[in-house]
């Protein structure tokens, strides 16, 4: 995995939770999705980067 995807889906990840929290705390429940979301799309783009790397050996 790249080290630019790798930091990536970590920053997505970070950003995603920093939302969810953002939207438990005002009692948002459209921005608390969106978080939990944003850290569901990360784990997909983790695992599929996993895959590419388990292909490239």
């Amino acid at each position: 995995m790249g080290a630019h995807d790798k930091a990536s889906n970590k920053i997505d990840d970070f950003a995603g939770k920093a939302k969810e929290a953002v939207g438990k705390v005002t009692g948002d429940e459209d921005t608390r999705a969106e978080g939990k979301l944003d850290q569901v799309k990360s784990s997909l783009k983790d695992a599929g980067e996993k895959v590419k790397d388990a292909f490239k050996k």
